[in-house]
């Protein structure tokens, strides 16, 4: 069962990022050309937030019975159980903060343009902690691609 949850996990997070990359692209273009807000572009911002949603309900299940997290005296002392017990959950969780609280501020924005900017600027952040959130394999954490 772990195993199948660290899958899930690892493999959902290509669907989290594609949503959040088009997503925060989408609205960098139209906010720049000043384009209409479609229905079709808050639909793409809720899937993205869903997405993100469903990601941290599997990551909550992770934290709580997988072996990489600990909590000890020695959890900071080691770079594993430090990076998946305090630095990727508390990271995550404010990544996913960002794209519920610009979803939210975008629904409830008067202004077509105001809604793009919003958007973008909760989203890029967003993505940037979660890219640099995620264990790539490059950074040893024995995490792979998939």
């Amino acid at each position: 069962m772990l195993n199948g949850i660290i899958h899930a996990h690892s493999g959902f997070r290509w669907i989290v990022l594609l949503l959040l990359v088009a997503a925060t692209f989408k609205a960098l273009l139209k906010w720049r050309s000043n384009a209409p807000f479609t229905e079709a572009d808050g639909k793409l911002n809720f899937f993205t937030m869903l997405s993100a949603h469903l990601q941290l309900l599997l990551g909550l299940t992770l934290y709580f019975i997988s072996d990489k997290v600990a909590f000890s005296g020695d959890t900071m002392k080691v770079a594993l159980t430090r990076f998946f017990t305090a630095e990727h959950s508390l990271i995550m969780v404010l990544a996913i903060a960002l794209i519920t609280i610009g979803y939210t501020k975008t629904k409830k924005a008067t202004e077509e343009n105001l809604k793009f900017k919003t958007t973008f600027q909760y989203y890029f952040a967003a993505l940037v902690l979660v890219l640099v959130g995620i264990p790539w394999p490059f950074r040893g954490f024995g995490s792979a691609w998939f």
